[in-house]
C-alpha cells in the first residue's frame, strides 16, 4: 500500500497517447520524404545527370557540398528563428521552398541552373526538415528522449527503405519527371505534417513526457534539473566544441555515402542500378534496427561513449565497401555502418540536450552544425576529386573512414559541461 501511493505522488495517469509521440511521428514523416525523394536518392540522380551533361564527380558532389555548407551556415539563424517562432512556421516555409527546389531542378540545362536548383533544395529540406523538428522533440521529451528521437529517425530510414521506388521512376520516368513528382509530394504530403508539430509543451498545458509531478516530487525534480545553457554558454565549454567536431568527422562519411556509394556501386562493383538501389534499402533497414536499438541504449546508459563506439564502426563499414570483392563485404558494409548510424543519430540528438538543456536547444544546434557542416561538405568533394583522378574511390574512401576514427576520440573526450557563471 505504501509503495502504491508513493508511486501515485510522482506520475498521475493521463488516459490518453501523450501529443509528443504525435510530434515524433509527424517529425518522422518529415524526415522519411526528405530521405526519400533527396538524401538517398541523390546518388542515383549523379549517374543520371553524368550521363546526359558528362559532368565530373566534383562538380556533381561539389553542389552537394555546398546545399550542406549552405545549411550550414544558416544553421545559427534557423536555430534562432525556431527558438523565437517555434518550429511549425519555420516548417511550412521550408517545405514550400523545398517542393519548388525540386521543380526548378526539373528545368536543369546548365551547372549554374542545377546549383541554383539544389542551393533552394537544400534551404527547404533544411528548414523543413531535421534541426527544426528536434527542437520540437527535445522539448516535448526528457525521460524517453532518446526512444523519441529515435522513434522519429525511423520515418526517415523508412523513406530510405523505400528509396528503390525512386530508382525505378527514374528508370521509367526519366529524372525529370521525377523532379516534378517529387516537388508535388513534398508540398502535398508535407504541409499537413508540420501542422501537427508544436513547440513547447508549457503552451498547451503539457509537461515533459506528459508525466504530471505533484507535491514533493515535483520541487525535487525542479532542484536536481540543472539549468539551461545559452548558446553563449554552450559555446564556452569544452564540450560543445569536441561535440561538434565529432559530428563533423561523422558526417564525412555521411556525406560520401549518400553521394557516392551508387557511383562506386555500379561504375567500380559493377553493380545495376537497380542492384545499387537494392544496397541502400538494405542500408536503410540497418539503420531502422539501429535506431529502435539506439532509443533503447541511450536512456539507459552513457550517450558518449555510444557515440564513441558507433564512429568506429562507421570506418570499419566504410572500408568493408571501399575494398568489396564479394557480395558478403558489401552486406558486411551495410549491416555495420547502417546499424551504427541508426545508434548514433538520436544519441548525438539527445547529447547536446542533456548537456546544455533545451531552452535554447535550436540556437545551440544551430552553431554546431555551422562546425559540422565542414564534414558533410569535405566529404563527398574528397572522395570525387580523388575518384576523377584515380579512377576509383578507394584512396578517398579510406580517408574518410580515417576521419570517421578520428571523431571517435573527439566524442570519448567530451565529458559533461560545468555551466560557467560569469
Amino acid at each position: 500500500m505504501e509503495l502504491r501511493q508513493r508511486a501515485d505522488q510522482v506520475v498521475r495517469p493521463q488516459g490518453r497517447i501523450f501529443y509528443g509521440w504525435y510530434i515524433a511521428g509527424a517529425a518522422g514523416g518529415l524526415q522519411g520524404i526528405s530521405m526519400l525523394l533527396w538524401m538517398q536518392s541523390y546518388g542515383a540522380y549523379v549517374v543520371l545527370l553524368q550521363e546526359e551533361f558528362g559532368w565530373g564527380k566534383a562538380w556533381l558532389a561539389g553542389a552537394f557540398a555546398m546545399t550542406r555548407i549552405e545549411s550550414g551556415v544558416l544553421g545559427p539563424l534557423q536555430g534562432w528563428l525556431t527558438d523565437r517562432y517555434g518550429p511549425r512556421a519555420i516548417l511550412r516555409a521550408g517545405i514550400f521552398i523545398f517542393g519548388i527546389g525540386f521543380f526548378l531542378f526539373s528545368q536543369v540545362h546548365n551547372l549554374l541552373m542545377f546549383y541554383i536548383a539544389f542551393a533552394l533544395i537544400a534551404v527547404g529540406a533544411s528548414f523543413g526538415g531535421f534541426a527544426t523538428v528536434m527542437v520540437a522533440i527535445v522539448n516535448w521529451f526528457d525521460r524517453h528522449r532518446s526512444k523519441a528521437i529515435a522513434f522519429s529517425l525511423l520515418g526517415g530510414s523508412i523513406g530510405s527503405l523505400s528509396v528503390p521506388i525512386v530508382f525505378a521512376c527514374l528508370d521509367f520516368y526519366g529524372w525529370r519527371i521525377t523532379a516534378i513528382m517529387s516537388g508535388f509530394l513534398i508540398i502535398v504530403l508535407g504541409l499537413p505534417l508540420a501542422q501537427v508539430v508544436r513547440h513547447k509543451p508549457v503552451l498547451y498545458g503539457e509537461t515533459a513526457d506528459g508525466i504530471k509531478l505533484s507535491g514533493e516530487a515535483a520541487n525535487q525534480k525542479l532542484i536536481k534539473k540543472s539549468p539551461d545553457f545559452t548558446a553563449r554558454e554552450a559555446m564556452r565549454s569544452r564540450a560543445f566544441w569536441l561535440i561538434s567536431i565529432g559530428h563533423a568527422c561523422s558526417l564525412l562519411t555521411v556525406s560520401a555515402v549518400m553521394v557516392h556509394l551508387v557511383p562506386h556501386l555500379t561504375e567500380g562493383l559493377n553493380y545495376s542500378l537497380k542492384q545499387a538501389g537494392y544496397v541502400v534499402a538494405f542500408l536503410a533497414a540497418s539503420q531502422l534496427v539501429g535506431q529502435v536499438v539506439g532509443g533503447y541504449l541511450g536512456d539507459r546508459f552513457d550517450k558518449r561513449l555510444i557515440c564513441t563506439v558507433c564512429m568506429v564502426a562507421h570506418a570499419v563499414g566504410i572500408m568493408s565497401v571501399t575494398f568489396a570483392n564479394s557480395l558478403l563485404m558489401v552486406i558486411g558494409f551495410a549491416i555495420i555502418y547502417g546499424v551504427s548510424w541508426g545508434v548514433r543519430g538520436p544519441n548525438l540528438v539527445g547529447l547536446r540536450a542533456d548537456y546544455f538543456g533545451t531552452r535554447s536547444y535550436g540556437t545551440i544546434m544551430g552553431f554546431s552544425s555551422l562546425i559540422a557542416m565542414f564534414g558533410m561538405s569535405i566529404g563527398p568533394i574528397l572522395a570525387g576529386y580523388l575518384a576523377d583522378v584515380q579512377g576509383h574511390y578507394e584512396l578517398g574512401f579510406t580517408l574518410l573512414a580515417a576521419g570517421a576514427f578520428f571523431g571517435s576520440f573527439a566524442f570519448l573526450a567530451a565529458i559533461p559541461p560545468k555551466r560557467l557563471v560569469i
